[in-house]
């Protein structure tokens, strides 16, 4: 059975069951937890999940649901294009983990004179074929789901710097505390590159309003661009003022 097959069936069983733990989704398939946690990974990040308590549930939104991983990815896609714009050639940039940030390394493929700071192995991958960029990546401690290092040494790394631009997504957005992640490593590693940045950027989803994680990354208020496919004008009024907000659905500036 493929990886998107299994994927299909736990989505369904979650849809039943609503909330399934990951040692029974294990057992089904005969596969390890490591290797069921990589699927849950992939389905939270599209939104079509949710982490809690020791397994998965559907997300807060039942619409969430609906999004289909293609057009998600298409969404991500063109979110990455309109930050890989702000993007100058010559620029230092520090770039998170995850598959928006991955998105984020392609569409800066045909920049020149880039330096790259990352602690994602995924998307130091992403910018192999282009020579004139140059990649620093940190060490740290190796989680085969993310392809990416975490770990005290991925802070100082970041910490070691001081780049142009920093690029982060995060696990889940809170209208109160703002940016929020489910591994204390990864909320560490983007916020080690928020305080060592000139400008911030985020870069998610309006998913990402729909799940709860509950690691604090930062408010709002150390943001100083959001790319987002959607924002209702209810929660765009309860941002700072100083962050700009850009929508690719709308193509136009909050």
């Amino acid at each position: 059975m493929s990886a998107k097959e299994r994927q299909s069936i736990i989505l369904d069983w979650v849809r039943e069951d609503h909330h399934v733990d990951v040692d029974s989704i294990s057992d089904r398939f005969g596969v390890t937890p490591q290797t069921i946690r990589r699927d849950i990974n992939l389905l939270c990040e599209q939104g079509l999940l949710r982490r809690r308590y020791g397994g998965v549930s559907l997300p807060a939104a039942s619409h969430s649901t609906a999004v289909n991983g293609s057009n998600y990815d298409l969404v991500l896609q063109r979110m990455a294009k309109e930050v890989s714009n702000q993007i100058p050639n010559g620029a230092s940039v520090s770039l998170g983990g995850g598959p928006a940030i991955v998105h984020v390394a392609t569409a800066l493929l045909n920049h020149s004179s880039l330096k790259i700071l990352t602690n994602s192995l995924a998307v130091a991958s992403a910018l192999s074929s282009n020579t004139d960029i140059e990649v620093i990546v940190s060490g740290g401690q190796y989680r085969h789901a993310n392809n990416d290092v975490v770990g005290p040494e991925v802070t100082n790394f970041f910490s070691s710097f001081f780049s142009d631009f920093g690029i982060i997504s995060c696990g889940s957005i809170d209208p109160e505390h703002g940016l929020m992640d489910f591994d204390i490593r990864e909320a560490e590693a983007n916020r080690a590159i928020i305080s060592n940045t000139r400008t911030k950027m985020l870069l998610a989803g309006q998913e990402k309003w729909q799940v709860k994680a509950m690691c604090k990354v930062a408010t709002f208020k150390y943001i100083d661009l959001f790319f987002t496919d959607q924002l209702s004008v209810d929660i765009a009024c309860q941002l700072p003022d100083s962050v700009k907000i850009e929508q690719t659905n709308h193509h136009s500036t909050l």
